[in-house]
């Protein structure tokens, strides 16, 4: 049976709430999609949580598809098991953590790995068990700093989370498989939403593991940022981007003598190149990151063989700390970062910038460190970026508070100086952030080129770092046991709903100015009909054709409102169904009803349609929208 607009909670603004930044915190809330209850804390009221029924309906008939097992989960959860993977730590302040009245520490779960691998482990004994992949909808919980953005980044969520657990990564039932069968079905699964998306390689972040790829949706007001080669055949987020090769020289001559200069007051890259007269593009920005999570023992046997050889170990090569040089215009990329040092120091270690008084005390004048800096300092490495391998003029840190160098030269004063230690220690790689224009590292000649997008998904191949903190094993067919492989599959079931109005494509709109324009797949409601007068002969076309609209599978909403034409107009636009039925007098006197899409120009006009067919016509054309 139709939904009466009058009998429903439908509580429509026309002004842009002032804390609303982007177009879906400010149509949700004008529309009557959500309404704030506390910072990043939404009711969903009754047009919301229909879109957000649909897009869950969706979700689970695609995981259905692709042999996921729905269950759900605790959104509380003992603290024990994220200390079990120190993710207690990891995640930090984003962590809500809350005690019961006996004391006992629980959080409200921002994802659930190891609840979902602790329940594995619970009844999955045998290989003959496997693959197994579950996954549950459910609330999820971040104590962001700075809630913003509406749904795109609340304290309170919804999302799909899923988990498969493999004995072998390839061949039948290995992780290859579902992770392709997860990602075959968030393709299905956003094309049925109604959404553009881009599939883009991506860091694993706080979730670990290997390969990893995101599932953006293309918008202007987007936080990440995604870079495609112009080829199209290349696309990844900032933290993953990687480069095609770029020329560097650490041997060009120097182009005058090294000068130290007096630059007090001046904190940042800019103001020492104002003072300096130059561009930020003709310094060198040393960043100091200090070498981590190595215990003791570890650290005095790299020592005592550093001592003795100066050269590679079986362990990798002894440092303590790693100066990462950029361009003054270019930013370190962190997530390359942590990569090269895995590879170079092993799967244990990890870096974290210096802490400037530790740093102090062993040489370091943070904020005023240049690349020579590490000539006095055998634990010290140096990874410099191409485009900061150059000749020519450089301006550079003194490592003396308040002072810098220019001309400095690599060659005469760090390349020469360490003499045959510096092929070692001085290392060129690709470690910044893509920007517009670099090479395609598909080396095809392409060029990359950025533009912003939402995430709707995120999925990743975690190996067995969860299955081994927290000890789960199955038995395999020699009688030996493993630690089960694992993927995670998520997906932002709210900002499926942002994303849709987000969106901006060709020919896919999300918005106008008069409002939402939904996918049908996902819109609250996919007709509406609106009376002039709900009365008589209309009130009775609405009802026969909300009935005969319901019969072929679409849902309707009757605006039987005793309010103006106009005010029910502006109302449907900002409410985004996509087809409006208007029922009026005139058009009534000769058996026809006007019909219009959502997504038609604001200036066209409703199309004149026969009552007898127009159910038939409306039901068409929602399949294109």
């Amino acid at each position: 049976m139709a939904s009466k607009w009058s009998k429903s909670l439908i509580p429509t603004a026309r002004q842009v709430p002032a804390e609303a930044e982007v177009p879906s915190h400010q149509l949700m809330l004008r529309a009557g999609i959500i309404r704030k209850l506390g910072a990043g804390l939404y009711d969903y009221l009754p047009l919301g949580l229909r879109s957000l029924h649909k897009a869950m309906a969706i979700v689970r008939e695609e995981m259905g598809k692709a042999g996921a097992i729905e269950v759900l989960l605790p959104a509380m959860v003992p603290i024990e098991l994220y200390q079990k993977t120190g993710r207690d730590q990891a995640y930090g302040d984003n962590l809500f953590r809350v005690k019961d009245r006996h004391g006992r520490e629980n959080a409200l779960g921002p994802t659930h790995e190891e609840i979902i691998t602790e329940l594995v482990g619970a009844y999955v004994e045998s290989y003959k068990q496997l693959p197994l992949t579950l996954y549950q909808i459910q609330t999820k919980f971040r104590d962001e700093f700075r809630p913003r953005f509406g749904v795109l980044r609340s304290r309170e969520f919804q999302m799909k989370d899923a988990y498969s657990f493999h004995t072998a990564v390839e061949g039948p039932g290995g992780l290859n498989e579902i992770y392709d069968a997860q990602y075959a079905a968030y393709e299905r699964i956003f094309k049925r939403c109604g959404l553009p998306f881009l599939t883009v390689e991506a860091e694993s972040g706080p979730i670990g593991g290997s390969a990893s790829h995101e599932f953006m949706v293309p918008s202007p007001t987007g936080e990440d940022t995604i870079f495609e080669s112009d080829k199209g055949n290349y696309a990844a987020n900032v933290e993953k981007c990687e480069t095609g090769p770029r020329s560097a020289t650490l041997d060009a001559p120097p182009v005058g003598e090294l000068a130290k200069v007096h630059t007090p007051g001046c904190p940042g890259i800019d103001d020492v190149a104002k003072f300096m007269k130059t561009k930020p593009k003709n310094m060198l920005k040393s960043l100091v990151f200090e070498v981590s999570q190595i215990t003791q023992e570890q650290m005095g046997q790299l020592r005592l063989k550093a001592s003795q050889t100066g050269r590679a170990t079986s362990e990798g090569f002894f440092a303590e700390y790693v100066i990462v040089i950029v361009r003054g215009d270019h930013d370190v990329n962190e997530g390359k970062l942590n990569t090269l040092i895995k590879s170079k120091f092993g799967n244990n270690v990890s870096i974290n910038l210096a802490e400037p008084n530790e740093a102090k005390e062993d040489g370091f004048a943070i904020g005023y460190v240049g690349p020579q800096t590490a000539i006095s300092h055998p634990g010290v490495f140096v990874f410099v970026d191409p485009d900061a391998a150059q000749g020519g003029f450089w301006v550079t840190g003194a490592n003396e508070p308040d002072h810098h160098v220019k001309y400095f030269n690599w060659k005469r004063d760090v390349i020469d100086p360490l003499g045959p230690d510096a092929s070692q220690k001085v290392v060129v790689v690709d470690i910044r952030n893509a920007v517009e224009g670099d090479p395609s590292p598909k080396g095809d000649g392409g060029l990359l080129r950025p533009r912003k997008g939402i995430e709707i998904g995120h999925v990743f191949k975690l190996g067995d770092k969860y299955s081994k903190a927290m000890g789960v094993t199955v038995l395999l067919p020699d009688n030996s046991r493993i630690n089960p492989i694992m993927g995670c599959y998520g997906i932002g079931i709210n900002r499926i709903l942002a994303a849709a109005i987000e969106r901006d494509s060709p020919g896919m709109r999300g918005h106008d100015e008069n409002g939402i324009i939904w996918p049908a797949a996902i819109a609250p409601y996919q007709v509406v009909i609106t009376t002039i007068r709900h009365e008589g002969t209309a009130a009775e076309t609405a009802d026969r054709l909300a009935k005969e609209l319901e019969a072929g599978g679409a849902d309707v909403l009757i605006d039987d409102r005793d309010e103006r034409p106009g005010v029910k107009f502006k109302d449907a636009d900002l409410l985004g169904i996509p087809v409006r039925i208007t029922i009026g007098d005139k058009a009534l006197a000769t058996g026809q009803v006007e019909v219009k899409a959502r997504n038609a120009p604001a200036a066209a006009k409703a199309e004149l349609i026969a009552i007898d067919v127009a159910a038939k016509t409306v039901l068409e054309m929602l399949k294109g929208l």
